[in-house]
């Protein structure tokens, strides 16, 4: 009786030993992709017609929470047309990381979001698109009218599988509300 049941027993604890020893694998985990920091943005504007560009640069190098962020004030000339380039940069790595081409290939997950604030008088238009003809933001035209004060505000939105389409209604008002911001800056703008 003893020798039917030893080979079962064997079986039985090779079964198990094999079990276990798939069961308790040594697999890594998932890289987690993480998002660039991005401390500072630059807005180049240059007049059509004109000769004198405007630069602003918004920076927060140390992020939500540390100190305040800075902006310099721009000085627009009323009834101007500008073309507008935004860089990205990361400025906590030396040297400054731009981070403007990574945006750029990732279009299709990223848009540039334009408000004119308070009683500010500024036509913007984004004039670049990604892979799916939506807006960028990364290339704008802003036209100014009037004379007049208030904050121009950029947001770069980061919206995998939430960007909105280029066609829909409200879509500038929307698109603020999906995804993450990867950063958000406000330039004083005086439109003399």
């Amino acid at each position: 009786m003893k020798n039917l049941f030893r080979p079962y027993l064997a079986l039985l604890v090779m079964g198990s030993l094999m079990f276990t020893a798939t069961s308790c694998s040594d697999d890594d985990p998932e890289p987690v992709d993480e998002e660039e920091l991005i401390t500072t943005l630059k807005i180049v504007l240059e007049p059509v017609g004109k000769t004198q560009t405007v630069t602003g640069t918004f920076s927060d190098t140390d992020g939500d929470g540390g100190n305040p962020p800075t902006a310099n004030t721009l000085r627009l000339e009323a009834n101007t047309t500008y073309n507008a380039t935004i860089t990205l940069l990361d400025e906590t790595k030396t040297p400054a990381a731009n981070l403007t081409s990574e945006v750029e290939e990732e279009s299709d997950e990223h848009e540039l979001f334009y408000q004119a604030l308070d009683n500010l008088n500024l036509a913007i238009t984004k004039t670049d698109r990604d892979n799916s003809q939506r807006p960028l933001g990364l290339k704008a035209q802003v036209v100014t009218t009037t004379t007049s004060s208030g904050k121009l505000r950029i947001t770069l939105k980061h919206q995998p599988n939430l960007k909105v389409g280029a066609n829909e209604p409200n879509r500038e008002q929307t698109g603020l509300t999906r995804g993450e911001t990867d950063i958000q800056a406000e330039f004083p703008v005086i439109v003399e």
